[in-house]
């Protein structure tokens, strides 16, 4: 198969945030807007994500529609994830933030000895493609809670958290540019706090201006950021500008 994720661009920065920002406002907008309640909204959502990974599976090659797609559906369950234990199973946040972060080391470290790499520059297999969503699901996860710890059970508040989640952002990209640390490492530390941060962002666009927030709703945040990301997948589309090159092409 050839590479089955995009090439990271400035424009896979900005989708990802969006979509983050759309697992936070959506989920709570099929929860509390439409009445659905965590556990319907859980099991349809699931449902979704996992029909729309199985065509993520089959395809050959890197497709914009269908990858971006996945990032969506799962970023809105890895969201459901972190509420479900809070909210219904009476977990802190502390312990769901610790909890999905020892998850994921769990992931790479068998990333690791099964792959000998992190590297999202060469998903061509199946199983290396599993081991990424499995990642990518956990970082959803675990964002959902550290940026909810962060943002309302520190009193933060939710700019002040994003800000905090943006900071870190900007030291890691400079630790990379600067200090040269491990790309690898740097994509996935970046990775991993874009998911608060477009937490955080939801939250402060969307909540009521009583709690902090700027009070547009869930309705209008989701349906603004889904259009920009269909607005940006279609660009990609047509470009092809985040288009991983065949092994035999310049």
């Amino acid at each position: 198969m050839l590479n089955k994720v995009p090439q990271i661009t400035a424009i896979f920065w900005i989708i990802k945030v969006l979509a983050t920002t759309v697992g936070e406002t959506f989920a709570d907008y099929l929860n509390t807007k439409l009445g659905l309640g965590l556990g319907p909204t859980s099991l349809i959502m699931s449902a979704l994500f996992l029909v729309a990974l199985a065509v993520q599976l089959t395809r050959k090659a890197y497709v914009p529609a269908v990858y971006w797609t996945v990032v969506v559906l799962v970023s809105v369950v890895g969201t459901l994830i972190s509420d479900n234990l809070v909210d219904h199973l009476g977990f802190s946040l502390q312990t769901t933030s610790i909890a999905f972060a020892i998850a994921l080391a769990v992931v790479f470290v068998a990333w690791w000895f099964s792959e000998r790499t992190l590297s999202v520059h060469s998903i061509r297999t199946t199983k290396r493609e599993l081991f990424y969503w499995a990642a990518i699901l956990f970082t959803f996860a675990l964002g959902t809670s550290a940026g909810d710890l962060l943002a309302e059970a520190s009193g933060l508040g939710y700019a002040a958290a994003a800000l905090v989640f943006a900071g870190m952002i900007a030291l890691t990209a400079a630790a990379y540019y600067l200090l040269r640390i491990d790309g690898v490492l740097a994509f996935w530390i970046a990775y991993i706090l874009t998911r608060p941060l477009g937490a955080s962002l939801g939250d402060l666009l969307s909540q009521a201006q009583k709690d902090g927030g700027l009070g547009l709703g869930t309705t209008t945040t989701s349906a603004i950021f889904l259009i920009a990301i269909v607005a940006l997948v279609l660009y990609l589309t047509v470009t092809r500008s985040d288009f991983v090159p065949a092994p035999d092409e310049p």
